[in-house]
């Protein structure tokens, strides 16, 4: 086993980065093609949250935190409604100055992303499993 594959399967972080960047091109890409499909942003981050949530889960859950319990679902859509809130604040913020919707969301998903580990970590998956 390479040093790269004992990192990923022991340290939560890294691997909530592999799984984070599937996450977020499979949510980025869905918001871009509403978005080019004629939506507004709200409905177009809507639909890319939407869309990503069940594969997320399972993602976040089984893969980075080890834990799929049911019980962790409601808690994962409460996270998952705060991270949708302040990142349409955040394109909101910066459309004065870019006003390419689909730039200004590549913009913050970095952010968006350390959000979501924090809120994973601290709030979703915390405690005993």
């Amino acid at each position: 086993m390479t040093d790269l594959m004992r990192q990923l399967r022991g340290n939560t972080f890294m691997r909530f980065l592999v799984a984070g960047a599937v996450n977020t091109l499979f949510g980025f890409v869905v918001y871009s093609l509403t978005i080019l499909a004629g939506a507004a942003v709200w409905l177009a981050l809507l639909a890319g949250i939407l869309a990503g949530v069940a594969f997320n889960f399972v993602t976040t859950g089984g893969y980075v935190f080890r834990d799929l319990s049911p019980r962790r679902f409601p808690r994962f859509l409460l996270a998952y409604l705060l991270i949708y809130l302040v990142n349409l604040g955040l394109i909101s913020v910066l459309s004065p100055w870019i006003s390419n919707v689909i730039l200004a969301q590549a913009i913050v998903t970095l952010p968006m992303a350390l959000a979501s580990y924090l809120l994973m970590a601290r709030f979703v998956f915390r405690g005993p499993r």
